[in-house]
């Protein structure tokens, strides 16, 4: 089965209820055109190792599940399968074999948005600001995820303005389409895409402290989650004025987008491939 579009990969991940995302081992199997479990099994088996010389926890990113298939005839027997995070994808593609076509392609699909679960101060500061901003803008994306289920759960429905309400209190007023006209983007683009990593920063303390405070409180309807999300956003905004920082409304929007900066590293990772 050859497969030539990188949105396969999107169209098979799962989302669990923490807003974890999650591919399965034997959906993952024919995508990247292995017909036999038996050999895509040895491959996730290197993986595994890449994964735990890596100093990463094999149980985090591969863990084991058994579950009924059919085997014709109206029969099932249970077979073992493996939920995938991101980097344990990113590390099975690294160790299939390069020379089929959909092992590229997912090369370049998890490499874009693969990151090191956690990074040390020093490896970050090391980092070019791009990298920097590739980094945050998938913990931003990542952590969202948890903040839209603590909101759901909250009893938000509209999530338009549960948004609004946090970024009018970090940004002195401004709702996300002022922000996008102030930094002269379009309306249909995401702002966060147009920030650099210390705009991202503020905006994912704002989202981490927002789930949180949403959790703590048992905040149970839309009108209170918005409330909360103001506060902690205005919070966010005065610890950045008593420590001397920046207001996020005055720092420079970046020339490229993060889906341009992306773009360039698919192309670079294809050129490798290639």
């Amino acid at each position: 089965m050859k497969n030539n579009n990188e949105n396969n990969f999107e169209k098979i991940k799962h989302i669990d209820n923490n807003g974890n995302e999650y591919w399965e081992a034997r959906e993952l199997m024919p995508l990247l055109e292995y017909s036999k479990w038996e050999n895509f099994h040895k491959v996730i088996k290197k993986a595994m190792i890449a994964c735990e010389t890596s100093n990463n926890k094999v149980n985090d990113h591969f863990p084991e599940f058994r579950k009924m298939v059919d085997i014709g005839s109206k029969s099932q027997r249970e077979t073992i399968d493996y939920k995938l995070s991101r980097y344990a994808c990113y590390l099975i593609v690294q160790n299939a074999n390069p020379k089929k076509e959909s092992v590229a392609l997912g090369q370049t699909y998890f490499a874009v948005q693969t990151r090191k679960q956690e990074i040390t101060e020093l490896e970050f500061s090391k980092l070019s600001e791009d990298e920097k901003r590739l980094y945050t803008r998938i913990l931003v994306n990542n952590k969202n995820k948890y903040l839209f289920k603590a909101a759901q759960d909250s009893g938000v429905e509209n999530f338009g303005k549960f948004n609004n309400y946090g970024y009018k209190g970090l940004y002195n007023g401004e709702t996300a389409n002022q922000i996008a006209k102030r930094k002269n983007i379009k309306e249909d683009e995401d702002i966060l895409d147009y920030m650099g990593s210390e705009e991202l920063g503020a905006n994912l303390f704002r989202i981490t402290q927002t789930e949180a405070k949403l959790k703590k409180d048992n905040v149970n309807n839309e009108n209170d989650a918005c409330t909360t999300h103001y506060t902690v956003g205005k919070t966010v905004r005065k610890a950045i004025e008593e420590l001397g920082g920046n207001m996020p409304e005055t720092l420079p929007t970046p020339k490229k987008s993060i889906k341009e900066l992306e773009k360039e590293e698919l192309e670079k990772i294809t050129t490798k491939i290639e």
